[in-house]
């Protein structure tokens, strides 16, 4: 069980519609299967629509539920192992942006340097199953 990957003291941060807060929690707790239901008996299952990411100790993946009509973007924190934070975007999109002096690996074509002698500001992945939508915006920094 994927319960058992979890830090005990697991920082969780929600962000969309509060009908959707459930899904997530309840999978990885092994309070249902791999999928949750709703009173309506409406199942939500997570598909992954894109290949799974990962910067430093981040893990993003994104995908988008048919039946419910909702994206979704997970972004956790691995330590030693062990998921010790879990942030759960619906309806969401969500950008991942690396602050520093330009001496990272990851090569982009959003940077925007803040000054010439100052930090950067480089995007280095950006959700995409929200673009077709109207959908609140969130910038993660690394």
């Amino acid at each position: 069980m994927a319960h058992h990957l979890l830090a005990p003291d697991l920082e969780w941060w929600f962000h969309g519609p509060p009908i959707h807060q459930q899904h997530l929690m309840s999978l990885l707790t092994g309070q249902s299967s791999s999928s949750s239901t709703t009173p309506n008996n409406k199942s939500f299952t997570f598909h992954p629509l894109s290949n799974i990411v990962g910067f430093g100790s981040m893990v993003l993946v994104e995908g988008f539920n048919k039946d419910w009509n909702v994206s979704w973007v997970h972004a956790w924190i691995v330590t030693n192992g062990i998921v010790t934070q879990v942030r759960e975007y619906f309806n969401t999109s969500v950008t991942v942006t690396r602050f520093g002096d330009g001496g990272s690996s990851i090569a982009s074509s959003h940077a925007i340097t803040t000054s010439q002698s100052g930090p950067r500001c480089q995007s280095v992945w950006q959700s995409k199953v929200s673009d077709n939508k109207s959908v609140p915006g969130l910038v993660l920094a690394l």
